[in-house]
């Protein structure tokens, strides 16, 4: 069978991708439907389905969809998502709107695929820093059931838009003429520097970034007792988000082990030898549809403990490819 498909929020960078990935991955296109502002509402887009104009977003242009995704904000998906179900699509929602919802699923599908049977017709995609890390831990968890997770997240700037790459590319340049510059996306400078600092701060004093990792990763894993802290750092990359994660498990996995249940994983690439660039780095997970492990040893500060490297590319996997994904695993159980 071929499908029609829409994508709500077309000329964003999450959205360009998914008009990417949905070619390279062959994926059954009948027809490409390209959504967007109206500020955008007739541009062209090349694309391997042919020349498509982008149309200003309506309800009635998510008539005869099979699928939508929606790589808008999430009071957009709010407000439009149960419209697109209620005109016979199955949504895929790369907002933070639905994540939580009981009634709906928060897939990564060779993490909790079983999550989508009896879906109501909206699945979310998770957040991006969260996907790579349950993507990596998920083998090591169905070894051994994970007690605690502490991570440290260092984020490229395209997790915040075209405009945050544009600011870095800007300051860069004005940096190194030795000309004054702006700061516009983020709290303070991010070229040659790093942010401490994701979305809104919480009562709590973590991040609403932070929360969304400890909240998303107990839903996917389907363990309310995991103990989960993050701290959600930007940092002056472009693309590919890089995790240093520590986890603590009921019984002891060890090293080889660990690096064994990860190299049997088609999706997960291990890079982990113990000399110079015998590591993934973000340049290395760049336009790549794999999750990269690497620097895995044995946590010497608990008993039971693993440390380890996690990089992803957050456009791709860590959105636009995991969306993707979740839309063939339904095809497939069709």
């Amino acid at each position: 069978m071929i499908y029609n498909i829409a994508i709500a929020g077309a000329t964003g960078a999450v959205g360009k991708e998914l008009i990417r990935l949905l070619a390279l991955r062959d994926f059954p296109v009948r027809q490409l439907t390209l959504l967007g502002t109206e500020r955008s509402a007739g541009r062209q887009i090349t694309t391997r389905f042919g020349d498509i104009q982008v149309q200003a977003f309506s309800e009635e242009r998510l008539e005869g969809q099979d699928y939508v995704f929606f790589a808008t904000n999430g009071d957009h998906s709010k407000q439009y998502a149960p419209i697109a179900v209620s005109k016979g699509a199955v949504v895929i929602d790369n907002s933070s709107a639905f994540r939580l919802d009981d009634d709906v699923p928060l897939v990564v599908p060779e993490v909790n695929p079983e999550a989508l049977k009896g879906h109501q017709g909206i699945i979310a995609n998770p957040n991006c820093s969260t996907i790579q890390m349950v993507a990596a831990l998920n083998p090591i968890h169905q070894y051994s059931p994970i007690k605690r997770i502490v991570v440290s997240t260092y984020q490229a700037v395209s997790g915040a838009g075209e405009a945050a790459i544009a600011e870095l590319n800007e300051q860069t340049r004005k940096i190194l003429d030795d000309q004054p510059f702006e700061v516009k996306n983020f709290t303070k400078q991010i070229a040659f520097n790093v942010i401490p600092h994701i979305d809104v701060f919480l009562d709590n004093g973590y991040t609403k970034e932070e929360m969304k990792m400890v909240g998303e990763t107990l839903k996917i894993l389907s363990d309310p007792n995991i103990k989960i802290s993050a701290n959600c750092v930007r940092v002056p990359v472009i693309r590919a988000h890089s995790e240093a994660i520590n986890i603590e498990t009921e019984d002891y996995v060890g090293e080889q082990k660990a690096r064994e249940l990860l190299d049997d994983c088609k999706e997960i690439r291990v890079i982990d030898q113990r000399e110079n660039a015998g590591y993934p780095t973000p340049i290395d997970a760049s336009e790549s549809m794999y999750t990269y492990v690497g620097r895995i040893r044995e946590d010497i500060s608990c008993d039971n403990g693993l440390a380890l490297w996690v990089v992803a590319d957050q456009l791709w996997k860590g959105a636009a490819l995991n969306a993707i994904q979740i839309a063939e695993h339904l095809i497939k159980a069709k």
